[in-house]
């Protein structure tokens, strides 16, 4: 930091920007003709002085004092500090509000903001004014605050030029007391007064040359207040229209709207009888040539008009009486008057335009043309008619205009008004005006005149309510009050309205036959212009005058003004418009007090004000009508001035930034009256500080032991020091009082100790940091030397070992070159000895080899010629066999034949012989056959021997060279293959990898898309979420609009109850009765017994029964919103349900890609297995081929190769197996689910039979019993219980079956997609799903022994039952057949019967009569907090159950539906009576929670009684279903739930701004800026000052008390994140709209506060409920008022850091940041706008607060209790002894 001189800074006049900033070069010493100064833009230039004043330029204020919310907090009261102060808080920080002291100073934007929503209207409601930064709702609320505090009438005064926007700021005060304060009754006051402006802008508004939209009337709205201080009317008074406007327009402007409303329409059917045309055919239309306003309809605006005549009650024919006056006065314009000669002048007879105008006013045409050209003169005998000239004429034609428009205007004023009166007495009231500001322009008439003389009067009223409130301010801190000068313009006014002004002057001139402006002006200047300094007469004209006003010279032009003064209008053509038979027009003209309303405008546009009754007579109204215009206005401003005198006024100043209308361009604002209204406060002591803020702020200035322990003495001696003039400051009570300048040299001193402390800090600083970097190169010094002096001694030694390592290897090379060639000559040795010996050997090899295949020929050939030899001897000796043997048959023969040759032989031998001998003969011939063959055969064997002998040679040679070729073949064969194999496998190893890639690919997509579906899932679910908890929020709003109305019903009903005479003997009034829907939608049973009760009156029951019907119609809209409800959640349901199916649907869409590129991969292995099988066969057939040649087995490259195949074979098998096994698992799955589905089928059947067998017994124990009509209803409805019981037990086997067909789809579904998986992957899915169904199956059985023990404990419980009502029936039937006697003896001792004492079943039971006794003890009477104390958490909702128990037990559905009706009716009674008390809802939110716990956790249903324990179970109801009541109750548990929010929020609201924004809880963390007048005594009601620690011991009171009424933990959860969120809102909301609260350290101290938040969050184990999140936003604001706001990184570093702000806030947080000193700097424009720019696409809501009564949708959560009914204990105290335990 450079450190530099600071001189003073001054503000220098300046032709272009009037005033410019300048800084001394170079000081000033007294006597200096010049200054040294240096522009902001570095220009330097020398500033001559005044030579005649020697004045000195204007100081300027220090910075952190410019943009201050208050302009009297500066220190230099002067109007270029005032212009740069506006100027700064309009262009940079974007705010149209600022205070001047009592004024609140609106510029006009032209452009809407939003900062006129409901949220900023309750933002500040019931703030204080100087607590807030600058609003229009800060000014009403001040005015409805003190109209309510100090029962006085108050006034709001809006002044300023047309178009600085004083309608608006009007409309919107208006706004805010009808939000505020409400209606007293139904009609809506503010929409009928809204409704009343697009009338009153209609007829009173008109374009000009400065506004599209200007009023040309004043107006004072007075709304009316009953004693509960509601709005219960209105009422409007005008003050000075415009009348000239209707007859003339300069250029570029218009008449009134409602002219060019009519011209736009007149196309309408029901104006056609209107005769208009466009605005250009009419020459009152057409002047200033300017018809059409840019972005505004006339067609569209006249729609609006009407709708509004319509909703303020003035019918159509009414509306089109207005329209007819209105078309008729355009008609009037159009008359064209013609010379006759130079005195007179004519209408012609065929005058189409007054004759339209005589027929639409329903006059004669001859007598309108007569007295437009004519007026009658009377003298004291006689009556003249005089002809008027043409110009004349012409005149007294726009004053007939003139004049009915004024009186059309007055009419219209009266009606508005009628609608907006009320029949309730009107208790106080504030008044709203809205009055024209001081104007002066090139050209100034009458009209500038008077809005400046009511402008003259307006600022004495504000002097001297000023001076009244520094007076009593002063008196107040004891201050000599006399020290100051106020300005006073009584001089001013005295010139114009005293005796012989101006304005008596002009009268007078009006009266005189000759009198002239010209005349008029020379007595003026005879008059005035010597004797008054206020009177000046110009230089060059003899024709104006100038007057000195509070605000600037003004000259006057003085043409028009005698003319304009008179308004005269001819009373003959008034006469014969009042014998018209127009009604509308004979009632505006009827009588003139009628004619002109109470609040109406008078006969010459001015409104007289009726504070007090008019008793005129006709004489008088006459008289009234010759007045002139300004005693008219002048009277009624003397009134207007009475009204404001009685009342508090507080003043609104509106300005016209720019005269081109563009947004936030600020060019002019003197001469607009701002700097008049701090005179007052410039003149006296206008910085006033408390000792305790003074202290706070200039602590710096003091020493230690200047710190006394009164602050009071400390401050004093301080000033003593430092401000040697005492006439600066004074000393008040509490406050000290500053002259102006005095609070700029304190900055000035404060700034310069701050700086000098700055500048030691720094230098103290840089001396550290200096030494410590000295240390530091100190130290990095001695290292580098250590470092490099170890890295040479390293040099050093690494070179001693290279020149050693370098010998060792010359060594070691030479070593190796020369056993390098010693071992080359050996290697070349050995190579020449071993081919040698190779080749020798190879030599004598082939010898051996040769040998050995010469023996193996040998051994071969003489092999073949031994067996060639043995066959041939043994051929030889077979030869000479059967030659033998041939010889010896032939000897035989020859012996045969001699015998046979005897007949005896021959006879025996016959028989068969010639059989015997064909077969010899044919063994024979097949004998000779084969040896015929032999023969053959033999021969051929000898061609065989011959020709292989002549092979042998041959065949040995082509068998050596077969083996060669086999060897070679093997061997490329065998190679071959393993190349084949290896493409094979790297083939393999590609499809693999591709395989993987493809796998993982798939992978990735599948978890992309998982995680897609998942968040689309959660987006959706986040969004149905969203519409769940908005439509619940919505739902128990209703409900909350619901009690509402019942507690007006109630109202109403005890107001009625009232105004009825004595009652009946006998009226007796219930609760039952008030129409509640719990009650109404129950049963009706009860409605018409309670009916009954009520006593018939003879009152009109209209408003009962439309509340009746308003109750019926939330009821339906209620229903209507439950079915929605249900609607959405099945919405939800299905939403979620159609994502899983999708998110399956892709998954399977997956898998089966999967599959596919599966089978793809296992058909390309297939294909390469085929290949393989085909080569494995070729090569075996060539094997097989060489075999049988050679006989040689295979080669090892071949037996490789088979391995190889037998591998994968038998992983191929192994496979087939797991597939084979997986089969069977499927068969065995499909078995065991068939014989579960038979088991299911059976158990069907044997339940069927034992249903049959239960429902036979039941039917004989009905026929048993039959004269017992109690047991008979009994047995019938268990009969019937039964048969639903089975019939859901039927069902649910069916859903069983169901569901196991849809298993054992799934199953096959997971089989086939198995089968697909890789082996490992396979087996743990099948075993994964085998223990999921496994786990499925264990389940199902547990839930079935579960239904099946509460099946037995329930019929187990019936039995109980019959058994117990069988003991009673026999017991009564047994005791009738004892004899007398018998009972006499048993009579006499009954002590010796034993009596088995009955166990308490949780059970209470009360007589119909204690009903009323148990509903006061229990409820009404019935003390939180003793209760709570003393008991366990909930009892009383214990004991209504246990009653409701025994109510259900005895089967009484009446005195059920009373006891529920009396509870739900009585805990809305204490509600109601006791609703403020937090810890009575607190009592009755936990009960009744509790009570609906209870009635869903005995209620018998299988969801809710899982969680009880066997004990509790059996105490379930039994007999009646209470869902409908479980509704009930949880309406009316939100109901109390809301109650309990808005209690908690009443008392947390008072602390909530105090403790975490204005206490400082890091002490001096913050200083305090100079204030100017906020927090006025006027306007601040004193408080307690509250403290974080209070707001956090309140929360802790609030979560101790719910615990110990025993609280569900879930809902105090959701009560602290209510309450949380409401801390942070109101936090933030107030920091958004207070200018003082955005500084550094203020964010500081939020964060400091929003840790000790969570701190307690944490001690109470919160941390999970979500209220940390709700502080989100304040954490986020209070990070932006500290992180860096300069460059783009950290405009980035804002945008993506605030994502819980909106883009309006972060803007309004940048906007409002003030430096508390100026060391800070403030956020330059161009860093907004990056902002913006950034944060342009953000979708967001463009409210800037946020909503504070908002309340989060809650839920009641099922808690069931642990404690059984049968061990609860009633305390005595409790007053319940009429309740029997059952």
């Amino acid at each position: 930091m450079v450190s530099r001189e600071f001189h003073a800074r001054v503000w220098i006049p300046d032709a272009d920007d009037v005033w410019r900033s300048a800084e001394l070069t170079k000081d000033y010493k007294p006597g200096d003709t010049a200054l040294y100064l240096q522009l902001e833009d570095g220009t330097t230039f020398e500033y001559k002085l005044d030579p005649a004043t020697m004045n000195l330029p204007h100081l300027r204020n220090p910075d952190i004092l410019v943009g201050e919310n208050d302009l009297t907090a500066l220190s230099y009261l002067h109007e270029p500090a005032v212009l740069h102060n506006l100027k700064v808080r309009f262009i940079d920080s974007k705010l149209i509000y600022t205070y001047c002291g009592i004024v609140l100073v609106a510029i006009n934007p032209y452009e809407n903001l939003p900062i006129y929503g409901t949220d900023i209207i309750n933002a500040y409601s019931g703030q204080n004014m100087g607590d807030m930064d600058p609003h229009i709702f800060a000014v009403a609320e001040e005015a409805y605050k003190q109209m309510a505090r100090d029962e006085r009438n108050q006034s709001i005064i809006v002044s300023g030029e047309s178009g600085a926007g004083k309608t608006v700021s009007a409309k919107y005060a208006m706004r805010y007391f009808a939000t505020v304060s409400g209606s007293a009754s139904e009609a809506n006051v503010e929409e009928k007064v809204l409704a009343s402006n697009p009338i009153v802008e209609a007829i009173g508004n008109a374009k000009t040359t400065r506004n599209d939209n200007s009023s040309r009337f004043g107006k004072y709205i007075e709304i009316g207040f009953d004693k509960r201080y509601r709005i219960i009317g209105a009422n409007m008074r005008t003050y000075l229209l415009e009348k000239s406007r209707v007859v003339f327009q300069a250029d570029d402007e218009r008449n009134y709207h409602i002219f060019y409303q009519l011209c736009a329409s007149a196309h309408l059917p029901e104006f056609k009888a209107l005769k208009l045309g466009s605005a250009g055919d009419f020459y009152y239309t057409s002047q200033g040539r300017s018809p059409v306003i840019d972005g505004v309809d006339d067609d569209k605006e006249m729609c609006t008009t009407r709708n509004a005549f319509t909703l303020l009650g003035i019918n159509k024919s009414y509306q089109m009486g207005v329209f007819r006056v209105l078309a008729s006065i355009l008609h009037l314009g159009n008359v064209e008057v013609k010379d006759h000669d130079a005195d007179s002048s004519t209408i012609l007879p065929s005058n189409s335009h007054l004759n339209i105008f005589c027929k639409l006013m329903g006059v004669a045409y001859q007598d309108m043309s007569q007295w437009l050209c004519h007026r009658k003169l009377k003298t004291a005998t006689e009556t003249y008619i005089k002809p008027l000239s043409k110009l004349q004429a012409v005149n007294a034609r726009d004053a007939l205009a003139k004049h009915i428009y004024a009186k059309l205007f007055s009419w219209i004023v009266e009606h508005v008004n009628q609608a907006l009166q009320s029949s309730i007495k009107q208790h106080s009231f504030i008044g709203v005006l809205d009055i024209y500001g001081f104007e002066t322009f090139e050209m100034n008439s009458f009209e500038q005149f008077c809005i400046n003389y009511a402008n003259e009067k307006l600022q004495q009223q504000f002097n001297m309510h000023v001076f009244k409130l520094e007076q009593e301010e002063y008196m107040k801190e004891q201050i000599p009050w006399t020290l100051i000068d106020f300005y006073d313009n009584q001089p001013c006014i005295n010139l114009i309205e005293a005796k012989m002004g101006i304005l008596d002057l002009l009268d007078e001139e009006c009266k005189m036959p000759k009198g002239t402006d010209d005349t008029w002006a020379q007595k003026l200047y005879n008059t005035h212009l010597k004797t008054c300094p206020l009177f000046e007469k110009p230089r060059l004209s003899n024709k104006a005058f100038i007057v000195q006003h509070f605000a600037d010279k003004v000259e006057y032009q003085c043409e028009g003004f005698l003319e304009k003064n008179k308004d005269t209008v001819n009373e003959e053509q008034i006469h014969v418009l009042k014998g018209s038979k127009f009604d509308l027009l004979v009632e505006l003209f009827q009588d003139e007090d009628k004619a002109t309303s109470p609040s109406g405008a008078s006969s010459g546009g001015r409104t007289r004000l009726s504070i007090r009754p008019e008793h005129t007579l006709r004489g008088q109204a006459n008289k009234e009508h010759k007045k002139t215009v300004s005693l008219q206005f002048r009277n009624s401003l003397q009134l207007l001035m009475e009204t404001l005198n009685v009342t508090t006024p507080h003043y609104v100043r509106c300005i016209k930034p720019n005269d081109f209308k563009f947004p936030y361009i600020f060019d002019q604002l003197r001469a607009c009256g701002v700097l008049e209204t701090i005179r007052i406060s410039a003149a006296g002591f206008p910085s006033r500080w408390t000792y305790q803020e003074f202290f706070s702020r200039y602590r710096v200035l003091m020493k230690q032991k200047d710190v006394l322990p009164e602050k009071k003495l400390t401050c004093k001696n301080l000033l003593e020091k430092l401000v040697k003039d005492e006439d600066k400051y004074q000393f008040g009570k509490t406050k000290i009082f500053f002259r102006a300048g005095q609070v700029a040299y304190l900055e000035k001193l404060r700034a310069d100790k701050l700086r000098a402390a700055c500048i030691r800090i720094q230098k103290t600083i840089r001396c550290w940091l200096a030494r410590k970097k000295y240390l530091r190169m100190r130290a990095a010094a001695i290292n580098i030397q250590r470092h490099v002096r170890g890295y040479q001694a390293r040099c050093l030694a690494n070179f001693l070992r290279c020149t050693r390592a370098a010998i060792i290897i010359q060594k070691y090379q030479r070593m190796f070159v020369e056993r390098r060639r010693y071992k080359q000559q050996q290697a070349a040795a050995l190579i020449i000895q071993c081919i040698l010996r190779a080749y020798m050997a190879r030599q004598h090899y082939q010898g051996l080899l040769r040998e050995h295949k010469a023996v193996i020929i040998q051994k071969f050939v003489r092999g073949w010629l031994v067996r060639q030899w043995y066959k041939c001897t043994l051929a030889a000796i077979v030869h000479l066999q059967s030659c033998v043997r041939r010889m010896r048959a032939k000897r035989e023969l020859k012996k045969l034949k001699i015998e046979a040759r005897s007949v005896e032989h021959f006879k025996k031998l016959n028989i068969g012989m010639e059989n015997k001998i064909m077969q010899l003969q044919r063994k024979v011939d097949e004998q000779v056959c084969s040896h015929g063959n032999w023969m053959s055969r033999i021969a051929s064997y000898v061609e065989f021997y011959t020709d292989t002998r002549s092979l042998k040679g041959p065949l040995y040679k082509f068998c050596y060279l077969d083996s060669l070729c086999c060897e070679r073949l093997m061997t490329v064969s065998s190679t071959r293959a393993q190349q084949l194999v290896a493409e094979l496998k790297d083939q393999n190893i590609l499809l693999k990898s591709e395989k993987d890639d493809l796998n993982q690919l798939i992978q990735e997509q599948s978890q992309q898309m998982a995680e897609k579906m998942q968040r689309v899932l959660k987006e959706e679910t986040r969004q149905l979420e969203n519409e769940l908890n908005e439509e619940r929020s919505r739902y128990q709003n209703l409900l909350s609009e619901h009690l509402r109305l019942e507690e007006r019903y109630d109202d109403l009903k005890e107001q009625m109850s009232l105004t009825l005479n004595v009652p009946k003997d006998g009226h007796v009034r219930t609760d039952f009765a008030r129409g509640s829907n719990e009650s109404e939608c129950a049963y009706g049973s009860v409605l018409a017994e309670s009916e009954e009760d009520i006593t018939k009156t003879t009152l009109d029951m209209s408003v009962v029964f439309n509340l009746q019907k308003k109750v019926a119609e939330l009821e339906h809209e209620k229903q209507l919103l439950e079915d929605d409800l249900e609607c959405r959640e099945e919405q939800f349901q299905r939403a979620r349900a159609r994502d899983e199916e999708e998110h399956s649907k892709t998954r399977g869409a997956e898998l089966e890609y999967e599959s596919l590129k599966r089978q793809d991969l296992e058909s390309e292995n297939k294909r390469l297995k085929h290949e393989l099988n085909q080569m494995r066969q070729l090569l075996m057939e060539d094997t097989t081929t060489v075999a049988m040649g050679t006989a040689m087995p295979g080669g090892p490259a071949y037996k490789l190769l088979l391995d190889q195949l037998n591998l994968a074979n038998e992983e191929l098998e192994v496979r087939k197996e797991e597939v084979l096994i997986l089969r069977s698992q499927l068969v065995s799955q499909k078995e065991a689910m068939q014989h579960k589905v038979g088991k299911l089928v059976k158990a069907q059947a044997l339940l069927y039979t034992e249903g049959t067998q239960k429902t036979k017994d039941a039917g004989d124990m009905t026929q048993a019993y039959m004269g017992l009509k109690e047991s008979n209803r009994l047995l019938e409805a268990q009969m019937q219980a039964q048969k639903r019981n089975h019939e859901n037990e039927i069902e649910v086997l069916h859903g069983e079956l169901q569901s196991l067909k849809e298993e054992n789809n799934r199953q096959q579904q997971l089989l086939a997609q198995n089968l697909q998986l890789p082996p490992e992957a396979r087996i743990e899915a099948s075993l994964q799903h085998e223990i999921t169904r496994l786990t499925h199956e264990n389940l199902d059985l547990m839930e079935q022994v579960e239904q099946q023990d509460k099946a037995v404990r329930k019929l187990r419980k019936q039995l109980k039952v019959f058994a117990k009502k069988f003991c009673e029936m026999g017991g009564g039937s047994q005791a009738e057949s004892i004899s007398p006697g018998q009972q006499a003896e048993e009579a006499i001792q009954p002590v010796n019967i034993p009596r088995k004492e009955k166990d308490f079943q949780g059970m209470l039971e009360y007589k119909k009569e204690d009903e009323q006794k148990l509903v006061k003890y229990l409820i009404l009477e019935l003390k939180p907090r003793g209760v709570a104390v003393n008991v366990i958490p909930g009892l009383p909702a214990y004991i209504l159950f246990m009653c409701l128990r025994y109510a259900d037990y005895t089967n009484n559905d009446q005195k059920v539906r009373i006891l529920l009706t009396s509870i739900i009716n009585s805990i809305k009674k204490i509600l109601k009576k006791g609703g403020d008390d937090f810890e009575t809802v607190s009592f009755w939110l936990s009960n009744t929670c509790r009570f609906l716990h209870c009635l869903k956790q005995y209620s018998g249903e299988e969801s809710f009684m899982k969680h009880n324990t066997p004990k509790q179970n059996e105490h379930c109801l039994s007999n009646f279903d209470l869902t409908e009541y479980r509704q009930v109750l949880s309406d009316l548990a939100i109901q109390i739930y809301q109650q309990l929010i808005r209690c908690m929020e009443n008392i947390l609201q008072p602390m909530i701004v105090s403790g975490m924004l204005e206490h400082e809880t890091i002490q001096g963390m913050s200083g305090v800026k100079p204030t100017g007048l906020r927090k006025r005594t006027s306007s601040i009601a004193e408080e307690g000052t509250y403290t974080l620690d209070l707001i956090l011991r309140q929360l802790t009171a609030f979560h101790s008390t719910m615990c110990q009424h025993g609280t569900d933990p879930e809902l105090i959860k959701q009560v602290v994140k209510q309450q949380f969120y409401v801390i942070g809102a109101v936090t933030l909301n107030n920091l958004l709209l207070r200018k003082d609260m955005c500084s550094w350290s203020k964010g500081m101290q939020i964060r400091y506060n929003v840790s000790q938040l969570e701190e307690w969050l944490r001690d109470k184990n919160l941390m999970t409920c979500g209220a940390k999140e709700t502080l989100e936003p304040l954490i986020q604001a209070a990070q932006l008022l500290q992180v860096k706001k300069k460059t783009d990184e950290d405009a980035e570093a804002i945008c993506s850091m605030c994502h819980a702000l909106s883009t309006a806030q972060i803007v309004k947080v940048l906007n409002l940041y003030t430096p508390m000193n100026e060391f800070e700097e403030r956020v330059s424009i161009a860093f907004i706008r990056t902002i913006q720019a950034r944060l342009r696409d953000r979708k967001e809501s463009l409210q800037l607060l946020m909503d504070t009564k908002m309340i989060f949708p809650v839920t009641f959560p099922f808690n069931p209790s642990s404690l059984s009914l049968d061990t609860i204990q009633i305390p005595s105290s409790l007053n319940l002894g009429f309740l029997i335990p059952v």
